[in-house]
């Protein structure tokens, strides 16, 4: 495995991410910053988890969340 110092993503499973990002923020929260489906109705990890998987742009958009949460957590 390639080691990459300036990359706060690298190693970080999107589990322990989303998981931070659900401790930081809330899922109501979440929702609002990220508005779809599976943060607004009856959000749940393991639906969550699926979705983001198999969708690149909502990925996206958690993993720029989850770098705007370690900067404002400095």
């Amino acid at each position: 495995m390639e080691h990459q110092p300036n990359n706060p993503l690298h190693g970080v499973r999107l589990d322990a991410m989303l998981q931070q990002l659900i401790e930081f923020y809330g899922w109501k929260e979440l929702g609002e910053r990220i508005p779809i489906r599976c943060f607004t109705h009856n959000p749940s990890m393991g639906s969550s988890l699926k979705f983001l998987r198999q969708t690149p742009w909502a990925r996206e958009r958690v993993e720029g969340l989850y770098l705007k949460m370690l900067r404002d957590k400095k």
